[in-house]
């Protein structure tokens, strides 16, 4: 497929390799096609990666990823053209973290609304699903964790864009992949990513994730 990839941080470098390695077709968008952090993403990429604006990945991917900023997020999206996601599948991996007060981060919207709603509100076209945001980007892809396989959380208001991402998710070796719901469900999801960073500060190590224990 081809994907486009919003974001030049270490989020979207680890999904951009990682959705290269299963032989999908990748462009990584940014500001400007010709910066340097996002040249230098689809050069360390490879397998034909190539640098683009942000409305150039938009229009290029068949499935969408946005790994911006909480808060750089909406004006990012203004900048790619919300024509340009209609009818696609977009993985929102977000997550509205502030950190003016320092850590443990809060959240620039929760509770009420999430960063989740307010993209599918922005892209009314497009087939939002949350994913990935509750992990760290060194286990988005391959996930291996000592105490087993953990799950992944998705939720999304259309059925068959959350069947696309469960596919893409299980390609990237998750092996559980729970379906909590609309996009509403970024209530939930996004403070969760709370509770892992305060683990994380805690224990000194980023590399956990959540598992539900069935009976």
């Amino acid at each position: 497929m081809k994907i486009g990839i919003l974001g030049t941080g270490a989020v979207g470098k680890s999904l951009a390799k990682g959705f290269a390695g299963i032989g999908d077709d990748v462009m990584v968008g940014s500001r400007d096609a010709q910066g340097e952090k996002v040249l230098a993403i689809a050069k360390e990429v490879g397998h034909g990666c190539r640098a683009g604006t942000f409305a150039d990945a938009a229009k290029f991917g068949e499935i969408v990823v946005i790994c911006i900023p909480g808060a750089a997020t909406e004006n990012a999206l203004k900048l790619a053209g919300p024509d340009n996601f209609a009818g696609k599948v977009v993985i929102d991996v977000t997550n509205p973290l502030d950190f003016s007060k320092g850590m443990p981060p809060g959240l620039l919207v929760g509770h009420t609304d999430s960063a989740g709603e307010q993209i599918q509100r922005q892209l009314p076209k497009a087939h939002v699903v949350k994913a990935l945001n509750i992990v760290g980007n060194p286990d988005m892809v391959n996930p291996d964790f000592p105490d087993g396989p953990a799950d992944m959380f998705i939720c999304g208001n259309d059925a068959e864009a959350k069947k696309t991402v469960t596919t893409i998710l299980d390609k990237f070796g998750w092996t559980s992949v729970l379906d909590i719901g609309g996009i509403e469900g970024s209530r939930v999801l996004e403070p969760l990513t709370i509770l892992w960073v305060m683990y994380g500060s805690i224990k000194g190590t980023w590399r956990h994730a959540f598992k539900v224990i069935r009976k």
